[in-house]
């Protein structure tokens, strides 16, 4: 590490990145493990930033600084519609992860398996990327690019997510498939929300992470779900329309053919689980 600065500002941050681009961390807990003995270059420490911190109310919808700890999602009161997210918060590594490691870190990793993608899939969520140029919002299926690829530049700091208030509405469910309980990188995971008015499915939102090589929504499988009964939901969720909308791999976790069967499995119990 050449040179380390933890401005209390977002200001100050901004200030150091038009000097130059700065490595940007938070917690650290993705960074750190993924930079072995040491990080290279210049550092930019966004964790004293009040203004990244905190899930508030505003007139674009409800905005989670990216500095906000998985541990603070969990604990928050938040609707129903984000109880996936609250789920997910708890299955992100052990509690000292979930005390330190942050939302935004989880989507600047880009990891395949990043277990914060999906249920903010399901939410249509935006990043709000900051640079000393200005202020911009991609949708989060925009800014993932790929395995450890994003759409932020060398100067941006990707300071807030943004949930649209057409989002908030409805229940969701998380679940995630391991090798073990905790504490493992998933072979699967599935985010569901959905509303429904006057005894039908209205609207359905479904994601599905660890299959390809981003979390994904499944659009035709939620435009099945559409108008349909609560209690035949499930059955309308097919493995061949599963299949349809993901590229999984072969590794040691999983084979691509039980990575399809057991996301689709998990997807079933997932949407049974938010209509139960």
């Amino acid at each position: 590490m050449r040179h380390y600065a933890r401005p209390e500002t977002l200001a100050g941050a901004m200030a150091l990145m038009a000097d130059r681009p700065r490595k940007v961390m938070a917690g650290g807990t993705d960074l750190y493990p993924g930079s072995g003995a040491q990080l290279d270059g210049d550092v930019l420490d966004v964790s004293a930033i009040p203004a990244l911190a905190g899930i508030v109310h505003s007139d674009k919808g409800l905005r989670i600084g990216a500095c906000t700890t998985w541990t603070q999602i969990a604990q928050s009161s938040l609707p129903p519609a984000l109880l996936a997210l609250q789920q997910a918060s708890l299955q992100v590594g052990g509690r000292q992860i979930q005390n330190a490691g942050t939302i935004g870190g989880n989507l600047c990793n880009a990891s395949p398996a990043a277990d914060g993608v999906p249920p903010l899939l399901i939410l249509d969520a935006e990043v709000e990327l900051t640079s000393p140029r200005g202020v911009r919002q991609v949708a989060l299926d925009q800014f993932l690019r790929g395995p450890r690829q994003t759409d932020r530049a060398a100067d941006e700091v990707l300071t807030a997510v943004v949930l649209p208030d057409h989002a908030l509405t409805g229940r969701s469910a998380f679940i995630k498939l391991g090798a073990r309980a905790y504490l493992v990188i998933s072979i699967a995971m599935v985010a569901a929300r959905i509303t429904v008015a006057e005894g039908r499915i209205v609207t359905a939102a479904l994601a599905i992470g660890a299959c390809s090589a981003t979390a994904l929504r499944l659009h035709r499988v939620e435009s099945a779900l559409v108008g349909a009964s609560p209690k035949d939901a499930a059955a309308q969720i097919r493995s061949a329309d599963v299949a349809s909308h993901l590229s999984p791999i072969d590794d040691i976790r999983a084979s691509a053919e039980y990575r399809v069967e057991a996301a689709t499995h998990l997807l079933q119990r997932a949407v049974a689980e938010v209509l139960a």
